[in-house]
């Protein structure tokens, strides 16, 4: 009888010792299935060298894609969009950003195209601010301002890349201490992620060990239209604010908070970017059109509409959310005619793009009215900024 049951007390061992095993397998089995489709997913994600920077640094070229089709190139230089394909009222896929085709042309002298702006979007006035009592100086690269950054911002080095697969991309940027002129080092982390209800959501966050100031935007360029040869002015321009900063001759804010009401700067209702821009106004003969901050209402509600842009004729329509408190419409006055266009022949000619940059006020380091732009160790900078492409029938 102690036999017998010696012989079921094995056997029950051996069956659960075998169960044991095979169960384990079966979780291996599915956490290499798992990592496999994790590789995989990585393995999709279209990358491309594109090109080696004068200072010999590799930059790379990935290609993020929704399940609708649109597609958008970001290239590791400057953490540029290069491209951003989307669909008009008939299906019809077109590039809406303007770009180059080469490496030189972006590390070359050109508008910011497509560019991560830092460490300071927009101008700072005599490329000087003072923290605690402390005067910092910045390089006057725009006149007598400070204009995005200073001789080599954020748009001129060379990003590394944290994650990427099909509809996301991270990228970080280390800014040593003293570069460029602010204080601080600086740890920044941008992510792009390309939704498939056709957003394109950029989220930004950074950290210091030295009190600093802190200003980060994206500086695409859009034309809706998908061709570049044909200007913006018939684009419907929308901008969610009943204020706007009026300029000083070098494009400073004079420090006033302006209503748009009864001027050209009143977008509150849709009205074509050209039905004004060539108005007897003080302001925009100052900017050659516009190149303004509008004071965004709802400034206490985070993330919420900003700004839109349509394109009747195409269909195509753009809106603007973010948690910023400004938005620069720039309507490409300083386009010249001489930058080559990225496809076929011809050139960028005057206000053939439009850019809406997400930010806070130009000058805000020497303006204590203004929101703080000040960044202070163990704080995290977070921002967010989505653009939103559809049809308007």
């Amino acid at each position: 009888m102690n036999t017998v049951k010696r012989s079921l007390l094995s056997c029950g061992f051996m069956i659960l010792a075998l169960a044991f095993v095979q169960c384990k397998n079966e979780n291996k089995n599915s956490q290499t299935s798992e990592e496999e489709t994790k590789s995989v997913n990585r393995e999709n994600v279209m990358k491309e060298n594109y090109g080696t920077t004068p200072d010999g640094e590799e930059v790379e070229q990935y290609t993020l894609r929704n399940e609708n089709g649109m597609e958008i190139k970001i290239i590791t230089y400057g953490g540029r969009i290069t491209s951003l394909t989307a669909p008009d009222a008939e299906g019809n896929f077109e590039d809406v950003v303007l770009g180059f085709d080469s490496l030189e042309q972006y590390t070359g002298e050109n508008p910011f195209f497509g560019a991560l702006i830092g460490r300071y979007g927009n101008r700072i006035a005599n490329g000087k601010f003072s923290l605690d009592g402390e005067e910092y100086t910045l390089a006057q690269n725009d006149g007598e301002n400070h204009l995005h950054g200073g001789e080599k911002g954020f748009d001129r080095v060379v990003w590394k890349v944290e994650e990427a697969d099909n509809n996301t991309l991270k990228l970080s940027y280390i800014s040593e201490d003293m570069e460029e002129g602010y204080p601080g080092r600086l740890e920044t982390l941008v992510t792009y992620t390309l939704n498939d209800d056709n957003s394109l959501d950029v989220d930004y966050e950074a950290t210091t060990d030295k009190k600093t100031v802190l200003n980060l935007t994206q500086h695409a360029y859009f034309n809706l239209s998908g061709d570049f040869s044909n200007t913006i002015l018939d684009h419907e321009i929308k901008i969610n604010a009943d204020q706007y900063l009026p300029v000083t001759e070098n494009l400073i804010p004079t420090g006033e908070m302006r209503e748009v009401a009864n001027t050209p700067f009143d977008f509150r209702e849709p009205k074509e970017a050209g039905e004004n821009i060539e108005a007897d106004n003080d302001q925009l003969e100052r900017a050659g059109g516009y190149d303004h901050n509008w004071v965004l209402n709802e400034q206490d509600s985070g993330m919420r509409f900003a700004a839109s842009a349509y394109h009747k004729e195409s269909g195509r329509l753009l809106e603007v959310h973010t948690t910023e408190p400004g938005i620069q419409f720039y309507s490409g006055n300083f386009l010249d005619g001489t930058l080559p266009l990225q496809y076929g022949d011809g050139n960028y000619e005057k206000r053939t793009g439009f850019c809406l940059e997400t930010q806070h006020y130009p000058d805000s380091p020497n303006q204590e009215h203004f929101p703080s732009v000040v960044l202070e160790p163990g704080d995290t900078y977070s921002s967010k900024t989505t653009f939103i492409f559809s049809i308007k029938q």
